[in-house]
Parts: structure tokens; C-alpha cells; sequence
């Protein structure tokens, strides 16, 4: 963790975030992990655990780094805030596979029940507001395939802690090689400043968005949104447990009621098939897809090698099997 986390950190960070970090709406991410739900499973094998509160962490000094901007700095600390334990799972308790925005709570209501942050936010002259309009701050989020620090994050972390494809060094040389340019809507957004690391990052936006439309993650989201739409239907919990308890509080809960659970833990192998799987708890789902394409100074990628264009045309024409499925889980109970 501490390996990764080195790589963004820079002096003066801490004395714009540390009165933040004590806050109850950030300390409560430090028990939602990142990876929504796939640190339950030998499915995945993530190097260390990372939190929300982590991803938190990475993003504000990413934003800190490319702005120096106090309040873009504390804004993108709190641009989780709202997200619930298993985080995007939680969409695909209410049928939100492909936009995955339903869970979230807004912002400025999560704020809104933190005295100790309130104050902190009128001290700093940040309007509870403009927490509702992250899309006002263009280097921490924007609409993809556009690059933000957000998304930027996403795709490291990814590679690097949950997939192993990348090690510690390709990740900071793409991170060192990043500027602020003004892209095609005339407005700020990270990029690279040479076509090397703009072709690296580029193959490990194709590694991590093909896995995210995978069946392997697919499936993941879905076992862990039916074990907690079966807890809310049972009474085990309620949907406020999911913005208010620990994960681990919640994951005790499966651990005692469902025993599919405890081989859904124990699981290292998903299989796949175009062929319906009926007499097993399976996914067929359509998902998020998820892309960044970085701009090379003040041009798109894609607009100037034609070798990473074709590798983001195979990127949006992947499709995993149909199906997914363990094949010891027959049913979630």
C-alpha cells in the first residue's frame, strides 16, 4: 500500500486535507473496500487490501499535484463520500448495470449530517453546493473517454493492485509523464506529455476496461447483490446498513446465513459458456462500459496512432461469453 500510495504523495498535501482525514463521512470509507466485493472471493487476488478511503486519498493528491487548488483538493477527498459498502454491486441490487449510478447517495446530504465537516467546509469557503457538481472541477471527474483523476486512478489501481499486469514502476512512469492540457472543449483535462507512455496507458485502459466488462466481475457484482437484496427481503439488514455499518459487519451476516457463501469465498475458478447454465446461479448481464483515451499534449490518442485507435476499436467490440458461473453454486441461499 504505502509502495503505491508513495508514488502521489507530495509535501504540502497534508496540511490541505489532515483536519478532513478525522471526519466521520471520510474515516467510514476506510471499511467500504474498492473493489466491490471481489476482496470476498479467490476470484481476484488483490495484492493489498484498498479501500475507498484509499482511492480517496490517491485521487485528492492527484488533483493536488495537477492543481494546487485547495478546494479541488478537499472536494475530490470527499467524491465517494456517498458511496455504499460493495459500492457499485449496490447498483446492481436495483437492475443499474450499465450506468452504475443509482447507489449513490448525494453528496451534500452525506455531508449535511457531519457537524465537524460543515464547519471545516465553511472555514475553507467551499459551498455544500458545489459538492453536488463534481463535474465543475474537470481534473477530477469528467465524462469518459476523457482522462480525470477519478477515472486515472481506476485504471492504475486496477492494473497494478487487482490484475498484476503492471508493476510499480510502469505506474509512475506514466503518472510522472502527466500534465494539464486543454483538450477539444476548450476545458482542462490530464494528459500525457509523450507518445511512449501515452501507447503504456493506453494498453492498460484496454486491460482494465475489457476486465470490467469480464464475466469474472460481472458475476461478482451480482452474487454480492443478491446476498444483500436476500438479507434487506429477510431482515438481516436495511438499505441505510449499506451507508451507515462496516462491510465487515455485513460480510458476518453472509457468513452466517448463506452457506453459498462461504464457497463463493473459497472460489478460484469462474466458467464460462454460451451456453445457459440453468441448473446454476449465473450472470448474463450487460455491464458498464468503461474507457479513457488520453490526449498527447492537446491531441486525442487515437487521432494520431493508428495502432492504439485499432486497439480501442477492439476494446469496444469485446464481449466475454454469455455466461458466467461457479460451478459448486447452484443456488444463493
Amino acid at each position: 500500500m504505502e509502495e503505491y500510495l508513495s508514488i502521489f504523495y507530495e509535501p504540502g498535501y497534508m496540511d490541505v486535507v489532515k483536519d478532513y482525514l478525522g471526519c466521520d463521512t471520510v474515516t467510514r470509507l476506510k471499511f467500504v473496500t474498492q473493489f466491490c466485493g471481489s476482496d470476498y472471493t479467490r476470484l481476484y487476488s488483490p495484492l493489498f487490501l484498498y479501500t475507498r478511503f484509499d482511492h480517496s486519498l490517491v485521487v485528492s493528491m492527484m488533483v493536488y499535484h495537477f492543481t494546487k487548488s485547495k478546494e479541488d483538493t478537499i472536494v475530490a477527498l470527499l467524491h465517494d463520500a456517498g458511496t455504499p459498502c460493495f459500492a457499485h454491486a449496490i447498483d446492481f441490487l436495483y437492475g443499474d448495470y450499465e450506468k452504475q449510478e443509482t447507489s449513490e447517495q448525494k453528496l451534500s446530504d452525506i455531508v449535511s449530517k457531519d457537524k465537524k465537516l460543515l464547519e471545516l467546509l465553511k472555514r475553507d469557503g467551499i459551498n455544500l453546493e458545489a459538492l453536488d457538481h463534481l463535474d465543475n472541477y474537470p481534473i477530477l471527474e469528467n465524462k469518459s473517454p476523457r482522462l480525470c483523476c477519478d477515472r486515472l486512478d481506476g485504471v492504475l489501481h486496477t492494473v497494478y493492485i487487482w490484475l498484476h499486469s503492471r508493476n510499480r514502476d510502469s505506474i509512475k512512469r506514466a503518472y510522472d509523464d502527466m500534465d494539464v492540457f486543454i483538450n477539444e472543449d476548450g476545458k482542462s483535462e490530464i494528459g500525457f506529455r509523450t507518445m511512449e507512455r501515452a501507447r503504456e496507458f493506453s494498453h492498460m485502459v484496454f486491460e482494465y476496461a475489457r476486465e470490467l466488462q469480464s464475466n469474472r466481475d460481472k458475476y461478482i457484482m451480482y452474487y454480492i447483490a443478491e446476498l444483500v437484496r436476500l438479507s434487506i427481503d429477510k431482515g438481516y439488514i436495511k438499505v441505510s446498513d449499506l451507508y451507515n455499518k462496516k462491510e465487515s459487519d455485513i460480510v458476518s451476516i453472509f457468513e452466517e446465513y448463506f452457506p453459498s457463501f462461504k464457497i463463493f469465498n473459497e472460489s478460484t475458478e469462474l466458467l464460462c459458456t454460451d451456453s445457459c447454465p440453468s441448473d446454476h446461479f449465473y450472470v448474463n448481464i450487460n455491464s458498464k462500459r468503461r474507457n479513457a483515451i488520453p490526449l498527447v499534449g492537446d491531441k486525442r490518442i487515437t487521432e494520431i496512432d493508428d495502432n492504439i485507435k485499432e486497439l480501442y476499436d477492439m476494446l469496444g467490440e469485446y464481449h466475454d461469453t454469455k455466461y458466467g458461473y461457479v460451478k459448486k453454486i447452484k443456488i444463493v441461499s
